[in-house]
């Protein structure tokens, strides 16, 4: 190939790459500008908020049930609650620093102990487990 062609090439590339970058910054910092489809993406954002040490926290205070396990589904921090399997007393303790928010906090911690007790009396293997893990509603 050409070297100019290349040349012309990495130099689309990089541009292609500015322009993405500057449309989502400004995308971040408007919210006129936001399309529909950055709003669906990020509209649970606002619920994963950082604890007074810096870890991530998911606060779900004064939301609805519904909006409590969406946020919970789209946020990191279920990934990582999962990663703890199958160390459930982790999980509790994770339960218990990381997620704000009574209701859901109890409903995540009682959906855990029927799983903990299902997977601990051998009524569920460990890939149901996760699979239960994860559809917590």
């Amino acid at each position: 190939m050409d070297k100019n062609f290349m040349v012309f090439i990495a130099l689309g590339v990089g541009a292609l790459y500015f322009v993405t970058n500057s449309v989502k910054d400004i995308q971040e910092g408007d919210p006129a500008l936001q399309s529909e489809e950055y709003k669906e993406k990020h509209q649970f954002d606002g619920y994963q908020k950082y604890d007074s040490i810096g870890q991530s926290i998911l606060d779900v205070v004064g939301a609805d049930s519904d909006k409590q396990i969406k946020a919970w589904d789209n946020s990191s921090l279920k990934r990582e609650f999962l990663t703890f399997f199958p160390n459930f007393e982790d999980m509790y303790l994770f339960i218990d620093e990381r997620v704000r928010g009574d209701e859901f906090k109890n409903k995540l911690t009682e959906a855990t102990k029927n799983i903990e007790y299902k997977f601990s009396s051998g009524s569920l293997d460990a890939e149901g487990a996760k699979r239960m893990l994860r559809s917590i509603k």
